[in-house]
Order: C-alpha cells, then sequence, then structure tokens
C-alpha cells in the first residue's frame, strides 16, 4: 500500500496535513466561535468602521488581533515584508492605496504601524543585497528602508545589536514616509489623525512605543500613563 503521507521525493507532505488543520479551524469557527458572536458579524455583514489603521509586517508571527485584544471591524490591516510605507510618488502601489483608503474611505482615527524583534527583513537590510540576490522583488522593496541602514550604520554598533537597531530606525522612517502621503498629512494637519510607532517584542509579549518628541521608545505602562494623563487635560 502506498505511503500518502510522503510525496514522490521523500519529503513528508505537509501541506496537506497543514491545509486540513486550516480547514478543521474554520469548521471550528463556523459551528463554535461564529454563533456566539453571531450580532457581531451581523452588524458588520454590509459595513465596516474600523478606528485605526494597523500596519505591520507580513512575519507569521505577528498578530493584530491577537496582540491588541481587537474585535473584528476595529482594525484595518495592511501587512508587508518589513512594515514599509514607501514614501509617497515612490511607488504607488498596495500599501498607498491601503493608506488613502482607510482614511479617506473609512475614516480611521490613528495608524499604528508596527515593527517587531527578529525581523527577517532587517536581517537581510542588515547583511546587505547579497543576501536578497537572489530575491529581485525583496530586494527592490527593501530599499524603502535603506535609510534605516544608513543611520544605523553610522553608530558603531555591535553584530548583536545591529538587528534591533534597524527595527526601531525603521519604525521612525516608515512613520517619516507615512506624512509625505497627502490624505495623512491633510488630517494629521486638522488634528483628526493620530500616528504612532511600536515595536512588539514576539519572545516576550510586550510592546514599546515611539516616544516621537524625544526619539526614545516607551514602555507601555509610560504610553498608557503619558495618554490618560493627555485625555485629562
Amino acid at each position: 500500500m502506498p505511503d500518502n503521507t510522503h510525496s514522490h521525493d521523500g519529503r513528508s507532505d505537509s501541506c496537506g496535513c497543514d491545509l486540513l488543520h486550516l480547514l478543521d479551524g474554520v469548521d471550528e469557527f463556523t459551528h463554535h466561535v461564529f454563533p456566539g458572536n453571531k450580532e457581531l458579524f451581523h452588524s458588520l455583514a454590509h459595513s465596516q468602521a474600523p478606528h485605526t489603521l494597523f500596519i505591520t509586517c507580513a512575519d507569521s508571527r505577528v498578530s493584530p488581533e491577537m496582540i491588541t485584544q481587537a474585535k473584528p471591524g476595529d482594525l484595518f490591516v495592511c501587512r508587508n515584508i518589513g512594515n514599509i510605507v514607501p514614501a509617497y510618488g515612490e511607488m504607488l502601489g498596495g500599501v498607498s492605496a491601503v493608506v488613502e483608503f482607510a482614511v479617506l474611505a473609512l475614516n480611521v482615527k490613528q495608524i499604528v504601524l508596527c515593527g517587531h524583534t527578529d525581523c527577517g527583513a532587517m536581517k537581510g537590510l542588515a547583511s546587505g543585497a547579497e543576501a536578497t540576490a537572489d530575491m529581485p522583488t525583496v530586494q527592490a522593496w527593501l530599499r524603502n528602508a535603506e535609510a534605516a541602514r544608513s543611520v544605523v550604520k553610522t553608530r558603531g554598533l555591535g553584530d548583536d545589536q545591529i538587528v534591533q537597531a534597524l527595527v526601531e530606525e525603521n519604525v521612525r522612517l516608515q512613520l517619516t514616509h507615512l506624512r509625505t502621503h497627502p490624505a495623512v498629512a491633510a488630517r494629521v494637519a486638522q488634528g483628526q489623525l493620530e500616528l504612532q510607532g511600536w515595536v512588539y517584542d514576539i519572545g516576550h509579549g510586550k510592546v514599546t512605543v515611539l516616544d516621537e518628541a524625544h526619539g526614545k521608545f516607551l514602555s507601555l505602562a509610560e504610553a498608557r500613563a503619558r495618554l490618560r494623563k493627555r485625555g485629562e487635560e
């Protein structure tokens, strides 16, 4: 009898098992999760009104809804390699369209740009062009983060510090790029849109928040305290 768990070249056929696992998950959702949230999903069936555009990396370890404990309908999510937002006019495409639609059509009130520890895109950026030589599209995309690499190179950091420094500097850079988008610039000027940069620590389940005014990342407790104080003023 043939062994259907192995492909013709001897490798384990994990693809079929993984797909079955996904389908099993859908079945669990349809029959157990959805019924308990039926009213919520019915309210979302014909419209959406997310309060936040959440831009983050496509990394499989980053789950925006889990990290923020957001409900369906709360976040309009944009994911790509390296949580990159090309400056307006540089590479008009999917990310630019998401930003424009979120701001002008959905009227989001916040944009969160979230990087993360152990980012493969930042590792590739740190290693130079040869690291992505066989991935020309990725290489071209990472040019949108090249300024972060230039900044970090000036700091004389050790090899074990470079990737994390790039993760943080890239968040700063992409927020700068975001502000070049006309829709974003206008809403920020009108006081109708707020931008915030985060770094998610995968191994510790923590988020730090960029304080742009002072150029440093705050602990979650510090960031929350500042927002509460601002709300009381």
